[in-house]
C-alpha cells in the first residue's frame, strides 16, 4: 500500500556567485570573491609566461611550494593582502570598486 507522503517544495534562489551562496556573512563572501578573482588572474598570468614553476616562483618572490598552492587553487592558504602583493609582482594592476550597500 502506497503512503501519500508530502515532499517539501524546493525553492530556487539565484546568487551573484558561488561565494554568496556558500557564505552567510556578506563581508566574508566579498572577501572570498576578491580572493578567487585574484587567484584566477594569477593562474592565467603565470600560465601565459610559459616558464617553469621554479622560474615563476623566483619572479614572484615565492617558494615553489607556495607557488604550487596558488596554482592548485588552495585559496584558504592566501589572504587578500598576500594575493594583492603577488599580483603586483606579476604585473597585474588591482583596483577596488566600492558600491553602495543594498
Amino acid at each position: 500500500m502506497k503512503r501519500n507522503v508530502m515532499k517539501p517544495k524546493l525553492t530556487q534562489r539565484r546568487f551573484a556567485n558561488v561565494w554568496d551562496a556558500l557564505e552567510d556573512d556578506p563581508a566574508v563572501a566579498a572577501n572570498m570573491t576578491m580572493r578567487s578573482d585574484l587567484l584566477i588572474a594569477l593562474q592565467q598570468r603565470i600560465a601565459g609566461w610559459k616558464i617553469t614553476q621554479g622560474e615563476a616562483a623566483r619572479r614572484l618572490h615565492l617558494t615553489q611550494p607556495r607557488l604550487n598552492d596558488l596554482l592548485q587553487g588552495r585559496i584558504g592558504k592566501f589572504s587578500l593582502d598576500a594575493l594583492v602583493n603577488i599580483a603586483g609582482r606579476a604585473g597585474i594592476q588591482v583596483r577596488l570598486r566600492i558600491d553602495k550597500a543594498a
